[in-house]
């Protein structure tokens, strides 16, 4: 195997989990997250050769992620009907406070315009700095800040509202 593609199985081996959960936490969907890092993945060997390898190919991976993430949701066919009520999972008592929460949390992301959850992920689950996210969306600094700002409050008020909607039933 060339250097070359060694470097590329051991970069994918060492980023594709992360990539994946980036992918999901944008787009909302599992399969879709699989779909979109796939397609940034072929993208990324494509270009391989000419990636800085010295630099840093994760930020450049991530931010073909981004991209094509916030374009799956362009596509007409992503106008598909979701289920009423998701599968039903066993779960221990300890941990169904944890699960809910969770749950709650990114119930709330997926109400966000896709720039708005892009910055969000970016920002706060990826731990980037506000640099480093408007390089990835390719965007001013000051977009990253009033997008991440408007989907922090965003979040805010969908679970507060959640929250008084279910003490009241």
């Amino acid at each position: 195997m060339p250097d070359q593609d060694r470097d590329y199985v051991e970069f994918v081996v060492a980023s594709s989990t992360t990539l994946r959960r980036t992918a999901y936490l944008v787009c909302g969907d599992w399969h879709r997250a699989d779909d979109v890092v796939q397609d940034a993945l072929y993208k990324l060997y494509l270009s391989w050769s000419k990636v800085d390898r010295g630099g840093n190919p994760l930020a450049y991976a991530r931010r073909i992620v981004i991209n094509a993430a916030l374009d799956i949701g362009r596509r007409p066919w992503r106008r598909e009907v979701s289920t009423d009520s998701p599968p039903e999972y066993a779960r221990n008592d300890d941990t169904a406070d944890v699960y809910a929460e969770r749950d709650e949390v990114l119930s709330a992301l997926l109400q966000l315009a896709p720039r708005q959850r892009a910055c969000i992920v970016l920002r706060y689950y990826e731990d980037l700095s506000i640099e480093q996210t408007a390089e990835i969306l390719d965007c001013t600094q000051g977009t990253v800040k009033s997008q991440a700002a408007r989907g922090l409050e965003t979040l805010r008020q969908t679970i507060n509202r959640t929250r008084s909607i279910g003490r009241v039933s």
